[in-house]
C-alpha cells in the first residue's frame, strides 16, 4: 500500500501548478537596426546556399546596402524619436543601452560600413582574370594558395561573394559592443564582430600567404585579448555579485541594498576590483590598438585585403572607443583616480610610440597602421577628460577619423602594379605627376591625419585637447602636440615623395576605379571638408549625445 500511496503522492505534486517562467521583455523597436543588420547576414548565408554562382554578387551587394541603410534609417528615427535624450533607456532586459553615445555611434558605424561594402563590391582594378571580372578577394577560400584548387578557382572565374554575410554579422556585433549594458552581452559582442574580420584578414587575392599570416596573427592575439577580458568579468563578477554595469557601479560607489549571501565573503573586495577592472581594459585597449597591446596592427592591416583594413581599421576604433567609455563613465566612475593615471600612461606612451615609429616606415598600409595607432593615443586623452565635453569630442573625433582612415585606405587599392596593389613607399614617388587627382586626394587625407586646420582632423585633435586641457590633463596635451607634430612630418613626407619626385619608369600605374570606390573617396573627402571648414553643427550633434544613461 505505501509504494501505491508513495507514486501517487508523486502524480500529486506532478499536477500542481507549474511554476512560471517569464519571458523576456524584448524592445524589438528600440534593437532594429542590429535585428535589422543581423537578419541581413543571415539572408546572406541563405543567398550563399541557394543562388546560383553567378547571380549571388549582385544579390549580396544589393541585401548588403538595403541592410546598412535600412539600419541607418532605424538609428535616425530612435535618435529623431528622442530616444537620445530623455527617452534613453536600457532595453532587452538590462542588456543594451538605447542612449545618445551608443545611437550617435552605431549612426557611424553603420554609415562607414555602407562605404566600406562599396569598397568590398570594387571590381575594376584588377585586369580581367579568364574573362571574368575579379575583386580583391580570393577566389576560393579554402584552396591551398599557389595550388591546383586554386588555379582551377580563378580559370572557372569564381569570387568570394560570403564576404558581404560576414561584414554584416561584423557589422551586428560592433552595433551591440558599444551599446552593451552588462559584462556578458559585451564578450558576446566582442566575439560576434572579431571571428568574422579573422576570417576577412585570411582572404587577400593576391600574397595569400602574407594575408594568412596576418589573420593567424590576428586570431591568437584576439584570443588572448579575449580571455584577459574574460577572466576580468570573472573577477568584477565575484566583487559585485552582478555583471550589469549599474550594479557594479552601485557597489564601487557603496550605494547597494542586496547582498547574495553565497557572495558576501568577496563581495567589495578591492583587489578583485582593481584587477578584475584592469583585464578588462585590456580586452578593450587591445581592440582599439592602443600601446602595449598594438603589436597587431601593422602587420594585420598590410596582409589582410585593403578592403577589408579599411573597414577594420574605421569601424573597430568606433565600436571600441564606444565600449571603452560606456565601461569608464558607467561602471568606474567612483574609480576615476585608479584609473586616470594608468590611461595617461598609455595614452602618452601611445601617442609617441605611433608617431615615432611611423617615421621610419616604407610600407604605405604600415604607416597608415602605426598613424591608427597614434590616433588611438589622441582619442585616449578626450576619454582620460572624463567630462560631458571628453565624450561628445571622442564622438566627434571617431566619426571625423573614420571616413578620412577609409577614404584613404580606398585610395591604397588604386595604386597597382604587375603584383597587385603598389604598396611601397618608393613607388608612390612621383605619383603626383601621373594622376594629380589620385594623389591630390590622398594629400588631403594625410593633411586630415596631421590635424592641419580646415580639415576634420583639426577640428577632432582640437575638440579632444580642449577637453583634455579642460579635465586637468594639461601635460597631456603638450605631449599630444608634439606628436602631432612629430606625425605630420612622415604625412608631409609622402605628399612631398608624390608631388616633388621624378617619378620612375617601371612605376605603378593609378587604376580607374569604378562608381563604388569613387564614390567611397569621394565621401570621404567630402566628410573631411565639411567637418573641417563647418564642425560647429557635428559638434553639436555629438554634445547632444554625450550623456550615457545611467
Amino acid at each position: 500500500m505505501s509504494h501505491a500511496a508513495s507514486v501517487h503522492s508523486l502524480w500529486t505534486l506532478a499536477a500542481d501548478p507549474p511554476r512560471e517562467i517569464p519571458a523576456p521583455h524584448i524592445e524589438y523597436a528600440q534593437l532594429a537596426p542590429t535585428l535589422i543588420v543581423l537578419g541581413g547576414a543571415v539572408l546572406g548565408m541563405l543567398v550563399e546556399a541557394f543562388l546560383p554562382r553567378r547571380a549571388r554578387y549582385h544579390a549580396q551587394l544589393l541585401l548588403s546596402v538595403v541592410g546598412l541603410a535600412a539600419a541607418f534609417a532605424a538609428v535616425v528615427a530612435l535618435a529623431a524619436g528622442g530616444h537620445a535624450g530623455e527617452k534613453a533607456r536600457i532595453a532587452a532586459m538590462g542588456a543594451v543601452a538605447v542612449d545618445g553615445p551608443a545611437l550617435f555611434l552605431q549612426g557611424t558605424i553603420l554609415l562607414v560600413s555602407l562605404i566600406a561594402v562599396f569598397t568590398f563590391a570594387e571590381r575594376r582594378l584588377d585586369p580581367a582574370a579568364h574573362g571574368n571580372r575579379v575583386d580583391s578577394f580570393a577566389a576560393q577560400g579554402s584552396a591551398v594558395p599557389g595550388g591546383e584548387a586554386e588555379q582551377a578557382a580563378v580559370k572557372a572565374g569564381f569570387t568570394t561573394t560570403e564576404v558581404f554575410p560576414l561584414a554584416l554579422f561584423a557589422v551586428g556585433g560592433m552595433l551591440v559592443f558599444p551599446a552593451a549594458n552588462d559584462l556578458l552581452t559585451l564578450f558576446v559582442a566582442l566575439e560576434v564582430f572579431s571571428l568574422p574580420l579573422y576570417v576577412l584578414c585570411a582572404l587577400a587575392r593576391r600574397q595569400r600567404l602574407l594575408s594568412q599570416e596576418s589573420a593567424v596573427k590576428y586570431f591568437l592575439l584576439g584570443a588572448f585579448s579575449s580571455a584577459f577580458l574574460l577572466f576580468g568579468v570573472a573577477l568584477l563578477y565575484g566583487y559585485a555579485g552582478t555583471v550589469t554595469y549599474s550594479g557594479i557601479a552601485e557597489v564601487v560607489s557603496g550605494t547597494t541594498r542586496t547582498v547574495d549571501p553565497a557572495l558576501a565573503s568577496t563581495m567589495g573586495n578591492d583587489a578583485l576590483l582593481l584587477i578584475g577592472g584592469a583585464l578588462v581594459l585590456m580586452g578593450l585597449l587591445f581592440k582599439v590598438g592602443a600601446v602595449p597591446f598594438h603589436m597587431w596592427t601593422p602587420d594585420v592591416y598590410q596582409g589582410a585585403p585593403t578592403p577589408v583594413t579599411g573597414f577594420m581599421a574605421a569601424a573597430t576604433k568606433i565600436a571600441g572607443f564606444g565600449a571603452l567609455l560606456r565601461l569608464l563613465y558607467v561602471v568606474l566612475p567612483g574609480m576615476r583616480w585608479d584609473w586616470r593615471p594608468v590611461m595617461w600612461g598609455v595614452a602618452i606612451v601611445t601617442m609617441l610610440l605611433g608617431a615615432i615609429v611611423a617615421v621610419t616606415q616604407t610600407d604605405v598600409k604600415r604607416l597608415l597602421a602605426y598613424s591608427s595607432i597614434a590616433h588611438a593615443g589622441f582619442i585616449l586623452a578626450g576619454v582620460i577628460a572624463a567630462s560631458p565635453d571628453g565624450v561628445s569630442s571622442v564622438l566627434f573625433y571617431l566619426a571625423a577619423y573614420s571616413f578620412v582612415t577609409l577614404g584613404a585606405f580606398s585610395v591604397v587599392t588604386l595604386v597597382r602594379d604587375a603584383g597587385g596593389e603598389a604598396t611601397h613607399l618608393s613607388k608612390w614617388a612621383g605619383l603626383g605627376r601621373r594622376s594629380p587627382l589620385v594623389a591630390a586626394v590622398f594629400a588631403v587625407f594625410l593633411l586630415a591625419f596631421a590635424g592641419i586646420p580646415l580639415t576634420s582632423g583639426f577640428a577632432g585633435k582640437f575638440a579632444v585637447f580642449k577637453a583634455a586641457a579642460q579635465g586637468g590633463a594639461g601635460t597631456l596635451v603638450i605631449v599630444g602636440v608634439l606628436s602631432s607634430a612629430i606625425a605630420a612630418f612622415f604625412y608631409i613626407r609622402v605628399i612631398v615623395l608624390m608631388f616633388f619626385s621624378e617619378p620612375k619608369a617601371d612605376g605603378p600605374t593609378v587604376a580607374v576605379p569604378s562608381a563604388l570606390t569613387s564614390t567611397a573617396i569621394a565621401v570621404g573627402v567630402a566628410v573631411t571638408v565639411v567637418l573641417g571648414v563647418a564642425p560647429q553643427y557635428f559638434l553639436d550633434l555629438a554634445g547632444q549625445a554625450g550623456t550615457f544613461v545611467r
